[in-house]
C-alpha cells in the first residue's frame, strides 16, 4: 500500500512540476489575482446570489477525519444544516446553521468571509468559539454539489469532505 502511495505522489508531484515549468516564469501577484478573478462575464453579483441560493435549507453530509503528526486519523461522519447565508458587506457574511454537538443543538450565526477562487467560493471561519466546544478555524471549498476543506481547533485539526443535500 505504501509503495503504491508513493507511485501516486510521485506522479502528481511530478505532473505538477512539469504544470510549473511549462507555464514559464513565476507570476507577479497583480498576475495571480487577476487568473483567480470572478469568471469572465460573470458579475460578482450573479455568483453571491447563487451562493446564497446553494446555502439555503441544506444539509452537509460527509466525513471528517483528525490529522495529526502527518497522518490522518480515522475517518468519522458529520452533518451540518445551514438555514441560509446572508452578505453582511464586502467579502463578510453569516451563515445561519443549526450546531449539534455533545448537548449542543441550537441554530448560530456563524461570521464568515467568503473568498472566491474565480467562480468557487471558499468560506473562511477564524476564530469562532462556541460555548462548551472549543474555538476552531476552517477554510471550506463549496464546488457543485461538494463541500472540502481543512479546520483546526488550537492543538489539532483536520480535514472534511462530504456532498450538500438541498432540504424540503
Amino acid at each position: 500500500m505504501k509503495k503504491e502511495l508513493l507511485w501516486v505522489w510521485m506522479a502528481w508531484f511530478g505532473a505538477g512540476a512539469w504544470a510549473l515549468a511549462a507555464e514559464g516564469p513565476v507570476k507577479t501577484k497583480a498576475a495571480v489575482e487577476k487568473e483567480v478573478a470572478p469568471a469572465k462575464g460573470v458579475a460578482p453579483e450573479e455568483l453571491e446570489a447563487a451562493f446564497v441560493k446553494a446555502l439555503a435549507r441544506v444539509l452537509f453530509k460527509g466525513r471528517w477525519c483528525t490529522v495529526e503528526k502527518g497522518t490522518m486519523g480515522e475517518a468519522r461522519d458529520e452533518q451540518y444544516e445551514i438555514v441560509g447565508a446572508m452578505k453582511t458587506g464586502g467579502d463578510r457574511w453569516v451563515i445561519n446553521a443549526r450546531i449539534q454537538y455533545g448537548t449542543i443543538n441550537l441554530v448560530a450565526p456563524v461570521p464568515v468571509q467568503v473568498k472566491w477562487a474565480g467562480d468557487t467560493p471558499v468560506i473562511v471561519v477564524d476564530q469562532f468559539t462556541l460555548p462548551g466546544a472549543g474555538t476552531y478555524s476552517a477554510r471550506v471549498m463549496i464546488f457543485g454539489d461538494t463541500y472540502s476543506g481543512t479546520w483546526s481547533a488550537g492543538d489539532h485539526g483536520g480535514l472534511l469532505q462530504g456532498v450538500i443535500a438541498k432540504q424540503p
